[in-house]
């Protein structure tokens, strides 16, 4: 069954990773994308941005930023209006916008927040900033009618991506799960040639793709690429 909800793409900016971490001769710009749901308990807010780092990180990535209030208002939104935040994981390019956001349940994995808290994983201040309310989950949950965490581990332990159902079909903001929808789509040729019965060797795929798949998406949209999945005609 769809709901109401609709899903908008927010742009907050990009950042350039170097050479060295894009295993090729080149540098390539990232964009840095968060997702507003509009739910009719409110709205609901996947990933807030790319913080500010220590100068080296800064030199590193060499980031530009649009400031998450100005893509809320873009879209109609205010912070006060923000009912829930969910965060793929804490890394800092993911969670700038939650301190602005104080006083609004964040939805992390207890595992993710846990490793959050580690010296060196990601900017403190994003963290523990005053206001902070984290509501931790382990596993999968249904956090409104409609709108599923489902756990997504790999780039981090607690990776979570977040389902949602809409009248013209499922969609899965699927964060860093996968860091492009090429990537994506490749596992899902995997799954795919694996139920099929072809023969070993095949590409290895994360389990979770199976959960994934039970959900029946239309769309699958990622934080760090503009692309977006779909099925073939023969479903995923």
């Amino acid at each position: 069954m769809g709901t109401n909800s609709t899903v908008r793409r927010l742009d907050l900016g990009h950042f350039v990773r170097p050479a060295s971490e894009t295993g090729g001769p080149h540098p390539r710009v990232e964009p840095v994308l968060a997702y507003l749901v509009r739910h009719e308990q409110g709205p609901i807010l996947f990933d807030t941005g790319i913080g500010d780092a220590d100068p080296e990180t800064e030199a590193h990535y060499r980031p530009r930023r649009r400031a998450l209030p100005d893509a809320l208002s873009a879209a109609g939104v205010a912070l006060d209006d923000v009912s829930l935040v969910v965060n793929c994981h804490l890394h800092f390019d993911h969670c700038d916008g939650n301190p602005l956001l104080a006083g609004t349940p964040v939805v992390v994995q207890s595992a993710e927040l846990e490793a959050a808290r580690r010296s060196g994983y990601t900017v403190d201040e994003l963290i523990d900033f005053p206001g902070a309310r984290y509501e931790e989950i382990t596993g999968e949950a249904e956090i409104r009618p409609g709108v599923w965490i489902v756990p997504t581990p790999g780039h981090t332990a607690g990776h979570q991506s977040l389902v949602v159902r809409q009248d013209d079909g499922t969609v899965v903001l699927a964060g860093q799960a996968h860091d492009f929808a090429s990537e994506f789509a490749s596992a899902q040729l995997a799954r795919r040639a694996a139920l099929d019965g072809v023969e070993q060797p095949l590409p290895p795929y994360r389990s979770w793709l199976d959960r994934l798949a039970a959900f029946d998406p239309r769309r699958v949209l990622f934080a760090h690429d503009c692309s977006v999945w779909e099925p073939a005609d023969g479903g995923c």
